[in-house]
């Protein structure tokens, strides 16, 4: 795989493995899946990432690697700094209000199923053991990219975290970060030589209830993605 260096936002490649952790602590119930240690020291320039972002519909049949989830995963809301929490996306008064999921379908070494990405210990929770492409397929309007992804990541939010500092200007916020976190994964699936695309045109109900998200939280995006 071509190497990169994304030298401003420190994406890059990352070791291959990661292994189970029993359940409990913070994050959710189910399993705990500890990812693999983000890699920040590959080479590419920055500006070669952003020249070859792009929304890429169509994958290679070829399943994802852990490693790969792991760091595109990190690149979303990975903790940058363990003294203060901060994350790789800006978040208005460091309130973060996004979850991020993984639905998998065909990741090397992982179960098909639904999983929350938990940021403070880089590892994911499941949250339902059962294949949930075809559901998000349906939800999202039937878009072939749903189909045929290897993985869906999924970004939701739940408003409340920012509008208990922020009132009425945190659904502005929210929308803000989100569009943050997604354009990171974008880049860091250019540097992985991988393809995604933003998704906002779906069933926020029927994305929601394949999900089983919430009530208080709220679906923004779908993104899709696997090998170019």
């Amino acid at each position: 795989m071509t190497r990169f260096r994304i030298t401003c936002l420190a994406l890059g490649l990352i070791a291959l493995g990661g292994t189970v952790a029993s359940a409990g602590g913070s994050g959710g119930s189910g399993d705990a899946v500890e990812l693999p240690s983000p890699e920040l020291g590959v080479d590419v320039p920055l500006h070669q990432a952003l020249q070859e972002r792009r929304s890429v519909r169509r994958y290679q049949d070829r399943p994802l690697t852990l490693a790969e989830v792991g760091q595109l995963l990190w690149a979303a809301q990975g903790v940058t700094d363990s003294t203060t929490g901060y994350r790789t996306a800006p978040s208005a008064g460091a309130t973060f209000p996004l979850e991020v999921y993984l639905v998998s379908g065909d990741v090397e070494g992982l179960a098909p199923g639904l999983y929350r990405y938990v940021p403070n210990n880089h590892t994911l929770r499941l949250r339902k053991d059962s294949d949930l492409l075809a559901g998000l397929h349906a939800s999202g309007l039937q878009q072939e990219s749903l189909r045929a992804a290897p993985a869906v990541l999924v970004i939701s939010a739940v408003h409340s975290r920012t509008a208990r500092r922020y009132g009425a200007r945190a659904e502005r916020y929210v929308a803000m970060e989100a569009g943050h976190a997604s354009q990171n994964i974008y880049l860091q699936a250019a540097a992985l030589g991988l393809g995604t695309v933003a998704i906002g045109a779906f069933d926020d109900a029927g994305v929601a209830g394949v999900l089983s998200l919430p009530g208080n939280e709220q679906p923004l995006y779908l993104m899709p993605v696997g090998a170019r």
